[in-house]
């Protein structure tokens, strides 16, 4: 089959996608539950790439996981994202040294 039908199909529903909200809903969105839930949409998406990502990444799984609680952890108390990163990879270093 022509590769160019694939490619204008794909677009067309990534399209249809994106501009579906923009006819429907023309006013302002009023319920507080549909906001609050469109509001975290963005955030869960990241996270649910993110997570099994970072611990499928190592060559042990317990070591990505060592590494995101390190990292989570070093973040919540105010660490930096060059802290975080760091240490992250510190941590998952160390592991796999130790366990592999």
């Amino acid at each position: 089959m022509n590769i160019w039908l694939y490619i204008l199909i794909s677009a067309l529903v990534a399209f249809l996608i994106r501009a579906t909200p923009l006819v429907l809903i023309r006013r302002e969105i009023r319920s507080r539950t549909l906001r609050s839930f469109l509001y975290y949409v963005p955030y869960v998406t990241l996270a649910v790439m993110t997570f099994p990502a970072i611990v499928e990444a190592t060559e042990s799984p317990l070591a990505g996981l060592l590494a995101l609680v390190a990292g989570a952890a070093l973040a919540w108390f105010g660490g930096s994202l060059f802290q975080v990163a760091v240490a992250s990879c510190l941590v998952v270093f160390l592991a796999e040294l130790f366990l592999v």
